[in-house]
């Protein structure tokens, strides 16, 4: 009788033992839960930069997702969504203070990057008969609008609603070496199937070249999970263009057929990441713009579809612009602490990046950026979010 007393008390010690388990897993779960919610709070992150506040915005839609926005640099801070397990998980690399974006080692998080993204040769272009030079950021050559542009920029908040941010910036006539005093508007806007639009529209009062993209950094298991050489990535490219040594566009538009470029069926980031070949060995990876092969969907290019290995979040991008830049975070080294204390290691995050061609101003093959005087520039990318 005692050895049967004896056992019921061991089972019904385990038993207590197990509930007590399973109660700290379902807090831990609620408490990880709440945690990826609320991990940017906007009195802690809103501080002032260059005289003006940097503030938070936060859009919802009415399953819970939820995407963090800053107006300095018009920057999408992060970007919650649920993985296949239904647990929100933050996909977008960013920081918890403004002021940490206000960083000239890593200046490109999450910002929208203009008057003109990505590289233009040795800073210079020609238009209506003048040569404008613009500052050499990036070696010989310009990165993403200089050494400010518009990432260094405090928007206005123009509108704001539950669902919607719109952000306004003028750059000034000859800023940055531009010509044109560019009014430029991006509204970001969140609705319940997990899509996260961005629209950008832009006018200048003189000839000029625009071409304006969003610059984040995404991993698709969550910010500070891990390496992305295992996300799955197709593009609807057939062609890319190859570079030179300082990742400048030849002006040829290759096949991707045979090639470690050849993403037209899903194949992980890290498979021929490490392949001996001459464009990767420039870029130390894939840093390189891929040409859409019009593969429309409701008026758009269907330009990507990458899903995280653990999260099974699917991104499919789709946009009005001719290509996409895809970069596999080849330049990430330790050098600043991301929003849930982690470091931003090497290959940690990639960019995907809906755009014109780089080097479009000296490249008189390649799709115009050329915007006249008086007129619209009016672009827009969809980013949506589901799982498998």
């Amino acid at each position: 009788m005692k050895t049967a007393i004896n056992l019921f008390s061991v089972v019904l010690i385990g038993m207590m033992s197990s509930c007590q388990n399973t109660e700290k897993k379902q807090q831990t779960s609620t408490q990880d839960s709440i945690s990826s919610v609320s991990a940017l709070d906007s009195a802690s992150f809103s501080e002032t930069i260059d005289g003006k506040a940097a503030n938070l915005y936060t859009i919802k839609n009415s399953s819970g997702a939820e995407v963090h926005l800053t107006n300095f640099g018009a920057r999408i801070v992060g970007l919650l969504v649920p993985d296949k397990d239904g647990k929100l998980t933050d996909v977008v690399l960013g920081f918890n203070k403004a002021s940490s974006y206000n960083n000239p080692e890593e200046p490109y998080f999450g910002t929208i990057v203009g008057p003109f993204g990505n590289r233009i040769a040795k800073g210079k272009f020609t238009l209506d008969g003048k040569t404008y030079t613009l500052p050499t950021n990036n070696g010989v050559n310009t990165l993403h609008g200089g050494f400010k542009g518009v990432h260094f920029a405090n928007w206005e908040a123009k509108e704001v609603t539950p669902q919607k941010v719109t952000f306004a910036y003028t750059l000034p006539d000859g800023n940055e070496g531009y010509p044109g005093n560019i009014s430029m508007e991006v509204t970001y806007s969140f609705n319940d199937k997990n899509e996260l639009t961005i629209d950008y529209k832009a006018t200048s009062d003189k000839n000029t070249h625009l071409n304006l993209t969003n610059h984040a950094y995404f991993n698709l298991n969550g910010e500070g999970s891990g390496t992305i050489l295992n996300h799955e990535l197709k593009l609807f490219a057939n062609e890319y263009t190859p570079v030179d040594s300082t990742l400048i566009p030849t002006g040829e538009l290759a096949p991707v057929k045979g090639t470690p470029f050849d993403f037209t069926k899903a194949k992980t980031i890290g498979l021929n990441i490490d392949d001996q070949d001459q464009q990767l060995t420039y870029g130390k990876g894939y840093d390189h713009n891929f040409v859409l092969d019009k593969t429309v969907v409701e008026g758009l290019n269907h330009a990507v579809t990458i899903s995280g290995d653990k999260s099974g979040i699917v991104m499919d991008i789709y946009t009005a612009e001719p290509g996409i830049q895809f970069y596999s975070g080849n330049f990430m080294g330790d050098k600043v602490t991301l929003k849930n204390g982690v470091k931003d290691s090497f290959r940690t995050g990639f960019c995907l990046e809906p755009q014109h061609f780089p080097d479009t101003p000296n490249q008189t093959k390649f799709p115009s950026t050329l915007v006249k005087a008086g007129d619209t520039y009016s672009t827009k990318s969809v980013y949506k979010f589901s799982v498998k």
